[in-house]
């Protein structure tokens, strides 16, 4: 279902899951609530064993070079780290709002083809320390780590800060 965006308007939440997150579902809502998601080339997500992958098409994102743009690819690994903080939450039952504190990124290789990002807690105790500072305080924060791979080649690696806020 799209909606006319207007700045400074909240999108409507996906209602939580009940069972198992549907990522296409989940992926079609990112597109309509932002509405640059559509035209980053994301062609398939996926989440197993505390990692969130996505498949992203080079085309969409290529630069003047024909290599991937390092925009594109620092606004790709900046929204996957939302996403992993606000899929988490979901499984949590929790509703609340994500934002990203801190984020940088080291380029190590031009990405030439289609690749995948994976994004998983930074810290294996990560997401413990974060279920625990949202249960006593109510917000907190996570650090996530972001690997862009084309083929077996490791192109770029990103870190982010998370920001879980207080519910309103």
């Amino acid at each position: 279902m799209r909606h006319t965006r207007q700045p400074g308007m909240p999108y409507p939440r996906l209602p939580l899951p009940d069972g198992e997150e549907d990522l296409r579902a989940f992926q079609r809502w990112l597109e309509a609530a932002i509405p640059m998601v559509e035209a980053l080339g994301i062609t398939h997500m996926s989440q197993a064993n505390g990692a969130l992958t996505w498949q992203l098409a080079l085309t969409p994102n290529l630069n003047d070079k024909g290599t991937g743009f390092g925009g594109a690819l620092t606004a790709q690994t900046t929204l996957q780290g939302w996403c992993w903080v606000t899929l988490w939450l979901r499984q949590q039952g929790r509703a609340q709002d994500v934002v990203v504190a801190e984020a940088d990124q080291r380029f190590l290789a031009p990405v030439t083809r289609d690749y995948r990002l994976i994004c998983t807690p930074s810290h294996p105790e990560g997401p413990v320390q974060l279920a625990d500072k949202l249960n006593e305080r109510g917000k907190g924060s996570i650090e996530l780590t972001h690997q862009l791979y084309c083929g077996d080649a490791l192109c770029l690696e990103a870190h982010g800060r998370y920001a879980v806020l207080p519910n309103a």
